[in-house]
């Protein structure tokens, strides 16, 4: 239809426009944080500028969102203001019905966040980190979705993927002799960086070799001695927000089926689901403004309304991610609780909207 075909395209171009401011603010923002690490290693300004440019897909899809929000608002705003959508519905469609196109956008919208947060984002995001990595630390090599290698001086350290800022699945620790043999090989479940040269290492197995035996022991906890610290090795483990939906369920079931907790992998997956679902609600949200309070309301205005809105979403499910990891509350429920409030209240004011 002719009429879906021009609010389509309206809302696209806006979601497009606001979209790229927040992609440029993002993206200075990010760039200002990489400074302090400019100059380690070989690690200079246009390494930097290279790691902000890779991440840019990752910020795309954190922030579509808020993007398909504002840009609804300002394009449904902008044929409001110019009377386009009154003389839509003086030829008999129906506010429900523009309703109807609006969804479609937001579907097509959280189609191309797929998309981007599945094949895009993860590798450019995971390529980025390693680049990083290996330009302020030397002996370094990556196992791919496993985790990450690191040499330090005669340890081999293989560390699982990071669960929180300092700290990280698992770790396996290799000993090798000065004529590089074996001499012990290690395994603990979690690994927590203490400080810049020391790890905690929690349910630690040992077995060290010699030339007749084998021996074996087992620690609650070990402190091992590292000139790897967890700032280094936070570069080379994804974070659970940072991976995609396939990853985060494969990690999912190995965990669980490890007895292992799996609690922030599981929000991830289930909060990275509600936020692309959430697009498409966030474009029905701005009918019924543009066609009540908003409808000869400044583009300002509605610029103000959509950023409240976005950040309150934003803000809610960083906060239900923190219950969800320290009040062991249902990872599922607090996921999808924001954007269940979200379809709620677009699908209740749609409703009403006349």
């Amino acid at each position: 239809m002719i009429i879906d075909r021009y609010i389509l395209r309206t809302i696209f171009g806006a979601v497009g426009l606001a979209l790229s401011v927040l992609l440029a603010l993002g993206t200075l923002f990010t760039f200002i944080q990489q400074q302090d690490d400019i100059g380690v290693g070989s690690y200079g300004t246009l390494d930097a500028l290279s790691y902000v440019l890779l991440g840019l897909p990752q910020l795309a899809f954190e922030f579509l969102p808020i993007a398909a929000l504002i840009g609804s608002l300002l394009g449904l705003g902008g044929l409001a203001r110019g009377s386009e959508l009154t003389v839509m519905r003086a030829a008999g469609i129906s506010t429900r019905r523009i309703a109807l196109s609006a969804a479609i956008a937001g579907l097509a919208l959280s189609f191309a966040a797929v998309v981007v947060g599945e094949y895009l984002a993860p590798p450019m995001q995971q390529f980025a980190r390693q680049a990083k990595a290996f330009s302020k630390n030397q002996n370094v090599s990556f196992a791919g979705r496993g985790g990450a290698w690191v040499r330090d001086g005669d340890l081999l350290l293989n560390v699982d993927q990071q669960s929180g800022a300092v700290e990280f699945g698992g770790m396996l620790v290799f000993e090798l002799t000065r004529d590089h043999r074996l001499a012990a090989m290690g395994r603990a479940t979690r690994a927590s960086a203490l400080k810049e040269g020391e790890w905690q290492l929690e349910d630690y197995a040992e077995s060290r070799f010699s030339d007749d035996y084998v021996s074996g022991r087992r620690a609650s906890t070990r402190v091992l001695p590292s000139g790897i610290g967890g700032s280094f090795l936070g570069l080379a483990t994804s974070e659970p927000k940072d991976i995609g939906l396939r990853s985060l369920w494969r990690l999912m079931q190995g965990l669980s089926g490890n007895g292992l907790d799996a609690r922030p992998f599981e929000f991830a997956f289930w909060s990275r689901a509600a936020r692309t679902v959430a697009i498409v609600f966030a474009v029905l949200l701005a009918v019924p403004f543009v066609f009540g309070p908003l409808r000869s309301s400044g583009t300002g205005a509605r610029t103000m309304i959509g950023l409240l809105i976005g950040i309150t979403f934003f803000l809610a499910q960083r906060m239900l991610e923190s219950g969800a990891i320290v009040f062991d509350a249902p990872p599922v429920l607090l996921a999808w609780l924001p954007t269940l409030c979200l379809a709620l209240v677009a699908m209740a004011l749609v409703a009403r909207t006349r």
